[in-house]
């Protein structure tokens, strides 16, 4: 059986990572004998030059279709002054909502490699290994927006049955890893954080009674993130406070270079790519770390091919190149492609010594 990826390079140094990441993935599928099968569509900024819309009918036609989603990344300036609804991450929203993918998992984990390049005190940051859970869906990223005369709006809604699907896999993950669950939210101010907290408590009461609960304010949690982020496991929170809260925390990493996600729903295809946005000022230039989008396609393996154990090795030769070679995000000067080389050297390795 061969699994159908549709790739979506998208803007600024999207292109770079998605070829950078499909070279790996080749070959590794080769080296472990599966079969792979790439589709390629428009989303974004280039999709708005070739079709004038950020996402293409016959992109979410070809989403639907395949058993996962590889995205680059989406915007740049050149886009900035389109309304709202023609901007490029219109696009990227049109395809989350398409999808169903109600659930953004952001893992932040310093690796010893890379420990030294984190600004944050090494005693501080090493060890840390925090899964973020960000609901994708509602939210005012979701919610209706516009201006009146002098004034703008964004509604902030989230419904019961919103909250409780993304909290119980939050809850599942945390049960898988270490135990503990944190709730961030703006209880003291908004009433959607105080739906958020009412329905976390009860679920983790009636169905989870083995976990422990923390909740923090947001404002609280951006401080403790930088200065307890061991004390970590699992953080779910809603969109707005997601986003923000996982660049913050990829700080602690050393380059937001490193950080891939999985965006997942209940059925359907899997959305995976990494963080790190467009990144205008080094696009075309080879400089681009690949490693948040190779580190997506170890979570594609994972969560929508099920192939865990290629995702585990994969993994671990990303480990092990970084041991050796380095973009210049983290001090180094391996150009794109020369740091998927390596991780595919450190693949070869592996499998010899297996």
């Amino acid at each position: 059986m061969s699994h159908r990826i549709l790739l979506l390079p998208g803007d600024g140094i999207g292109p770079e990572v998605v070829k950078a990441g499909c070279y790996v993935l080749d070959h590794l599928a080769t080296a472990t004998n599966f079969d792979i099968s790439y589709e390629t569509g428009l989303i974004g900024g280039a999709a708005i030059d070739a079709t004038g819309v950020p996402m293409p009918a016959q992109t979410l036609e070809a989403a639907r279709r395949a058993d996962a989603v590889l995205l680059g990344a989406v915007g740049g300036p050149q886009w900035h002054g389109l309304p709202g609804d023609k901007r490029p991450e219109a696009g990227l929203l049109a395809l989350r909502a398409a999808l169903g993918v109600f659930a953004n998992l952001r893992p932040i984990r310093v690796r010893p490699q890379a420990v030294e390049q984190s600004p944050i005190k090494r005693e501080i940051a090493e060890g840390s290994d925090i899964l973020f859970v960000r609901e994708l869906t509602g939210g005012l990223y979701f919610g209706d927006k516009g201006t009146e005369g002098d004034a703008a709006y964004d509604v902030c809604r989230y419904s019961r049955t919103e909250i409780e699907r993304v909290v119980r896999l939050a809850a599942d993950a945390a049960t898988d890893r270490r135990g503990r669950l944190t709730l961030v939210d703006k209880a003291n101010v908004m009433e959607t954080s105080r739906l958020w907290r009412a329905v976390t408590e009860e679920i983790i009461a009636q169905h989870y009674k083995d976990l422990e609960l923390e909740i923090l304010l947001v404002d609280a949690a951006t401080m403790h993130l930088l200065t307890r982020p061991r004390d970590f496991d699992v953080i779910v929170t809603e969109n707005l406070f997601g986003d923000i809260l996982t660049d913050e925390a990829s700080v602690l990493t050393g380059s937001i270079g490193l950080i891939p996600s999985a965006s997942l729903g209940t059925t359907g295809a899997g959305l995976y790519e990494p963080v790190h946005g467009s990144a205008p000022d080094i696009a075309g230039q080879g400089k681009a770390n690949p490693i948040g989008m190779i580190e997506s396609i170890a979570m594609m393996l994972e969560s929508s091919l099920n192939r865990a154990p290629e995702g585990r090795l994969l993994r671990k030769a990303v480990g092990d190149a970084l041991g050796e070679t380095t973009t210049a995000d983290l001090g180094g000067t391996a150009s794109t492609m020369d740091m998927a080389r390596a991780v595919t050297k450190a693949l070869d390795k592996a499998f010899t010594t297996q």
